[in-house]
């Protein structure tokens, strides 16, 4: 287990330092396939991402990119569908082409064909570098506290602090999905490399059980312990209730 983990003042830091990360790692690496993160902790990074890459004029025609989840029950162009996010806030603006990009289809008829499908592509194509934001309550993807740790691509229920988080993106709490496609835990630590990012005092109690010592599926975010390559970059907020040891 390697866990490095970079402290910065605040959102805007956080956000500039992982499109850094990102940024030198696809200009190392033209080829890469990277795991990709939905919701308003990464929406700062891709924005100052999409900025270094257009400045640079930095190719991206062998990138592939998969998404961690996706609500069940939207189509890909509902709005509020992650796939849609994708689309508007990275996809479009890099120009990158539908067979670059996967996302889980959360509007299929067979939805556990579909999470077998999705973990097939996985295992064909592997990630290289997997950003993750966290919950609360400490879930990674829709990976809910107490979903197995030998988790695979798998249908979620989404518990109501979830759908209380992800409601100021609906018009009303009640139109929020109740279940998600999501990578499983043990698809996510497939991962060659995995960043976390997080920000604001409502992640530190998540970020902190990351550096105590119980591995606890209670806090799926444990789970990282487990694997042998995590940057972890935090504000100053998330970071404040990390045990002095570490």
């Amino acid at each position: 287990m390697t866990i490095t983990i970079q402290t910065v003042d605040d959102y805007h830091a956080m956000s500039e330092q992982a499109a850094e990360y990102f940024y030198d790692a696809i200009k190392e690496n033209p080829d890469i396939h990277i795991g990709l993160a939905t919701g308003g902790t990464p929406s700062g990074m891709y924005e100052a991402l999409i900025q270094k890459i257009q400045d640079s004029a930095l190719p991206l025609g062998a990138i592939q990119t998969f998404n961690l989840d996706e609500y069940i029950g939207l189509s890909q162009d509902d709005p509020n569908s992650y796939y849609t996010f994708m689309k508007d806030t990275l996809f479009a603006p890099l120009k990158l082409s539908r067979n670059q990009t996967y996302v889980p289809d959360g509007n299929t008829s067979d939805h556990e064909m579909e999470c077998r499908r999705y973990e097939a592509l996985i295992d064909e194509h592997g990630i290289d570098l997997q950003l993750l934001g966290v919950g609360e309550n400490g879930h990674i993807g829709f990976n809910e506290p107490g979903t197995p740790f030998d988790s695979v691509t798998h249908v979620i229920e989404l518990n109501d602090t979830t759908r209380e988080a992800n409601a100021r993106y609906f018009n009303s709490p009640d139109e929020v999905p109740t279940h998600a496609i999501t990578m499983g835990i043990r698809s996510i630590l497939k991962a060659k490399k995995i960043v976390l990012l997080a920000s604001g005092t409502n992640k530190a109690e998540a970020i902190s059980a990351l550096f105590r010592d119980t591995i606890t599926e209670d806090w799926p975010i444990t789970a990282l312990k487990e694997h042998p390559d995590v940057t972890v970059i935090v504000d100053k907020a998330a970071a404040g209730q990390i045990p002095d040891e570490k």
